[in-house]
C-alpha cells in the first residue's frame, strides 16, 4: 500500500504530511483533491498547490507509484494514460511583437522578459483552475477542462484571457509588453499515443488560429465558446473571417468585459422562460408560505437539487405569480469565482439597486447609496456600507475607527436594518441563489436574517445543491423543498412545448429525448434543442435519421457532467465506463465487474446495497454512453 508521507517526501514536500494524516488523506481520498482542499490543508504556495495536482494527477492516471514507494524523488510517467474524449476549452496567449524584440534585445534581456511573461500567464492560470500545457517561445497552451472539468469551463477560460489582456501591460520590465488570447472549445482526445498534454483535435489549432487575428490586449472566441458564455460577457461581433487550415468562414468574437447580468440563469438560459413544467405542488407550497410571510410570519424556503433540477426556473415562476401584488423583490447570486469575496452577494444586490454605473465617480455613488438607504440608516450605517462597496465616504460619511471584528459585526448589523425598513413599507421576497457558493461572511449574514425573519413579512427562498447542508433545517419558519427528477410524462410534455414551434416531433424521438435526458429539465431541454436544430423534415423523419452528434451530450451539458465524473475520482470513473459498455440497464449479475475491475487497480471499494449501487452510477453510465455514441 502506498505510503503518503513517503509519497510527500519523494516530491520534497514533506512539511505537509501532519496535515495530510490529521485530515485522513488516504490512496482513496487523494484523487479526489482539488486546489481549494490542498489550501484548507494548509498550501499555500502556488508552486507546490501546482505540484501535488500534477503527482496526483499523474497518480489517478496510474503513474508514480512505483515511486511513491521507492521514495527517493518523484519520476516522471512511466505508464502512458489510456485515450480518452473530454471537451475542452483550450487557449492560446500570445506575447505581441516578440520579433522585434528579439532583434532588438540582447538574448538574456529576452529571456528574462519571457520568463516574467511566462510566470505572469501561469499565476493567473491556475488561479482560475486552468492548465499550462505547453510554453512555445512566446506563446501558452492553456487548457480548461484538463486534467480536472468544471461545469464552467468556458466561462473561467475567457475570464482568465481578460486579466492576462489586462495584467501582462502592467508587467515591470524594459520594455511594454501586450498580449493576445484565442478561445476556442471542442471536443479532443487525450492521452494514449500521443505525447504527454498533447491532444488530437482542431480545437487547439482553432484557438491558436483566432489569436492571430486579435488586436493586442484583445480577447477573442469562437463560436462554440460563445455558446457557452451566453450573456456573461459582452462582445463585438467580429464577423467571419477565413482561418488558415480550417475550411470555410468562421464566426469570432471579442470579448470587452463582464456583463451587468446579475443571474447566471439568465445569463445561460435567457429570458424568454419556457412554461414550468410538473412543479405545480411546489409552486403551491412557496405560494402558501408567501401569504403567512405576508401576515409578519416570516418564512424560509430551501430550495435543493442536483444541477439542472429546475431550481432556479421555481423561484423565477414564483416571481411571475405575485408580480403584479405589492412588495420589494431582493435578489442575491452567490458566484463560484467570489467564493473568498466577502459580502459578495449583498454587495451586487446594493450596487443594483443603487443603480450604480460603470461611469459613477464616488461622489455619484454615495449621493445614490445615501437615497437608497434613506431614513431606516443609523449613524455609521452609510461609512460602513460605502467601505463594503469600496468606495469613500467622503467627509459626510468619514470612516469608522473599529477593529476588524467590530467593523463585521456592525456591517452585518447595518445590512439587516436595510431589511427591516424596507419590510416595514411593504412584504418582501428575497431570492438567495446557489448557496453552495456562499462566502463566510455572507452565511453569518443569512443566519442573523433567518434568526430575527419571524418578526418580519419577508419569505427567505435560497437555492442550493444538495451537497451544501444548511445549518437552519429544523427551525418553526423553516421550509425544506427537494426538487425531484420529471416523470416520462412530464418530460415529453417539456419536449413538446420545446419543438411546438417547428411542428410535432415523431413519437420515437420523444421517448428517446425522454429516456436518455432522465427527468433533468435541463438536459430534456438542451438535447430537444439540438434535435431541432438539425432542420430535418419532422413530419416523416425516424430516430435512425436523426444525426447521432444531435442525440449525444450537448455541448452545454458536457463539462458539468464532465466535472462531475471527475470528482468522483478514477475508481467510480471506471465503474461509469465499465456500466456504460454493459448497457442501460445494470443487470445484478454485471454488478461485481466494476468492483473487480476497481480492485485490480489497487483501490477498495465499499460495498453498496445494489439498489444503490444501480441509482448511483446509473446518470454518469448513461453519460459516458453518450461520448461512445451509443
Amino acid at each position: 500500500m502506498m505510503d503518503i508521507g513517503g509519497w510527500l517526501r519523494g516530491l520534497g514536500l514533506d512539511r505537509y504530511e501532519q496535515a495530510f494524516r490529521e485530515n485522513e488523506i488516504n490512496l482513496r481520498v487523494l484523487p479526489a483533491l482539488t486546489a481549494d482542499d490542498l489550501k484548507e490543508l494548509g498550501v499555500a504556495a502556488i508552486g507546490h498547490r501546482r505540484l501535488l495536482l500534477k503527482a496526483i494527477a499523474d497518480l489517478a492516471a496510474g503513474v508514480g507509484r512505483a515511486a511513491a514507494e521507492d521514495v527517493p524523488a518523484a519520476s516522471p510517467a512511466n505508464a502512458t494514460a489510456e485515450a480518452e474524449r473530454r471537451q475542452l476549452t483550450v487557449m492560446f496567449c500570445d506575447l505581441v511583437g516578440s520579433t522585434p524584440l528579439s532583434a532588438r534585445l540582447d538574448p538574456e534581456d529576452l529571456r528574462g522578459i519571457i520568463g516574467a511573461y511566462h510566470r505572469c500567464v501561469t499565476e493567473i492560470v491556475e488561479g482560475f483552475g486552468g492548465f499550462v500545457a505547453r510554453y512555445m517561445g512566446d506563446g501558452v497552451l492553456v487548457y480548461f477542462g484538463y486534467p480536472q472539468a468544471h461545469e464552467d469551463d468556458a466561462e473561467r477560460a475567457t475570464r482568465c484571457g481578460l486579466a492576462l489582456v489586462e495584467r501582462v501591460p502592467q508587467l515591470d520590465q524594459a520594455e511594454e509588453l501586450h498580449a493576445r488570447v484565442g478561445i476556442a472549445t471542442g471536443l479532443v482526445v487525450v492521452g494514449g499515443e500521443v505525447v504527454e498534454h498533447d491532444i488530437a483535435g482542431d480545437t487547439p489549432n482553432l484557438a491558436a488560429r483566432l489569436q492571430t487575428f486579435s488586436e493586442p490586449d484583445s480577447v477573442v472566441i469562437a463560436a462554440s465558446t460563445r455558446r457557452l458564455t451566453g450573456e456573461l460577457f459582452e462582445y463585438r461581433d467580429v464577423g467571419k473571417i477565413k482561418l488558415k487550415g480550417i475550411p470555410g468562414r468562421v464566426p469570432e468574437w471579442q470579448v470587452l468585459r463582464p456583463s451587468g447580468v446579475a443571474s447566471r440563469f439568465e445569463a445561460l438560459r435567457g429570458s424568454a422562460l419556457t412554461r414550468l413544467v410538473g412543479r405545480d405542488e411546489e409552486i403551491d407550497l412557496l405560494l402558501r408560505r408567501w401569504a403567512r410571510a405576508k401576515a409578519g410570519d416570516g418564512q424560509v424556503a430551501l430550495v435543493s437539487g442536483e444541477p439542472g433540477i429546475g431550481k432556479s426556473r421555481l423561484t423565477a415562476a414564483l416571481s411571475q405569480r405575485i408580480e403584479s401584488k405589492p412588495h420589494t423583490r431582493l435578489r442575491y447570486f452567490c458566484s463560484p469565482h467570489h467564493q473568498d469575496s466577502a459580502l459578495y452577494p449583498f454587495i451586487g444586490q446594493l450596487e443594483r439597486a443603487a443603480g450604480f454605473t460603470r461611469e459613477d465617480t464616488a461622489t455619484m455613488k454615495l449621493d445614490k447609496l445615501e437615497a437608497l438607504l434613506g431614513d431606516g440608516a443609523e449613524p455609521g450605517d452609510i461609512s460602513l456600507i460605502a467601505e463594503m462597496l469600496s468606495f469613500s465616504g467622503g467627509e459626510r460619511f468619514p470612516p469608522l475607527d473599529l477593529s476588524p471584528q467590530r467593523k463585521k459585526e456592525r456591517t452585518l448589523a447595518a445590512l439587516l436594518r436595510q431589511l427591516q425598513a424596507l419590510a416595514r413599507r411593504q412584504p418582501v421576497l428575497m431570492i438567495f441563489e446557489d448557496l453552495h457558493w456562499i462566502d463566510p461572511t455572507s452565511r453569518e449574514a443569512l443566519d442573523l436574517t433567518v434568526e430575527k425573519i419571524t418578526e418580519l413579512p419577508v419569505l427567505l427562498v435560497a437555492t442550493h445543491r444538495p451537497e451544501f447542508q444548511p445549518p437552519w433545517v429544523g427551525g418553526s419558519q423553516v421550509t425544506v423543498i427537494a426538487l425531484n427528477r420529471l416523470g416520462r410524462n412530464e418530460g415529453a410534455t417539456l419536449v413538446h412545448q420545446l419543438a411546438s414551434n417547428v411542428g410535432a416531433l415523431p413519437p420515437d424521438i420523444v421517448d428517446e429525448i425522454v429516456e436518455r435526458t432522465d427527468g433533468v429539465p435541463l438536459f430534456v431541454e438542451e438535447l430537444t434543442k439540438a434535435v431541432v436544430e438539425t432542420g430535418a423534415d419532422r413530419s416523416s423523419v425516424s430516430i435512425s435519421a436523426v444525426p447521432p452528434s444531435s442525440l449525444a451530450v450537448p455541448a452545454t451539458l458536457h463539462a458539468s457532467l464532465l466535472g462531475r465524473l471527475d470528482r468522483l475520482g478514477p475508481a467510480a470513473k471506471n465503474v461509469a465506463q465499465v456500466g456504460a459498455a454493459i448497457g442501460r440497464v445494470l443487470g445484478a449479475a454485471c454488478a461485481p465487474k466494476p468492483a473487480e475491475q476497481a480492485e485490480s487497480t489497487g483501490t477498495r471499494v465499499k460495498p453498496m446495497p445494489q439498489r444503490a449501487l444501480y441509482d448511483k452510477v446509473a446518470t454518469l453510465t448513461k453519460f459516458v454512453q453518450y461520448r461512445k455514441n451509443l
